[in-house]
């Protein structure tokens, strides 16, 4: 593995939207995964859409292609970073933080077009393959 895709990666894909599709054909779905918080999200997200059914299927088939990652490794790491950046004021939601903290904990690359959160968390490479 070498990608952890953030949520809004994972929405894009599903919506056909900025080239995802083209930029998955290029490397191998294989090296990619989710958190069990991003697969959460999604699935707050079908539930929450206009068409749950379809929804919960697209998750379903994606999530049959990727590593759905536990949090259990990264909470060390979200313990340590969520006091550091409450010292200097710059905090982050807990999801964000602990889907930051698994790409750190598992050595995976962040891919999100969520930069400006996730670069306030130190010792996580971050790339953003949405290009606007």
């Amino acid at each position: 593995m070498k990608y952890l895709l953030d949520t809004n990666i994972c929405i894009h894909l599903f919506r056909g939207k900025f080239n995802l599709n083209e930029k998955f054909k290029q490397i191998n779905i294989e090296d990619c995964a989710i958190s069990e918080i991003t697969l959460a999200e999604l699935m707050f997200g079908a539930e929450n859409s206009t068409n749950p059914k379809k929804n919960y299927k697209i998750i379903d088939d994606f999530s049959e292609q990727v590593k759905i990652l536990p949090i259990f490794n990264a909470i060390p790491t979200y313990a340590k970073e969520k006091a550091r950046l409450r010292k200097k004021g710059i905090m982050i939601s807990d999801f964000d933080l602990l889907i930051g903290s698994t790409a750190i904990a598992n050595e995976l690359i962040m891919i999100t077009e969520n930069v400006k959160e996730f670069e306030r968390i130190s010792k996580i490479e971050i790339v953003n393959w949405v290009k606007r």
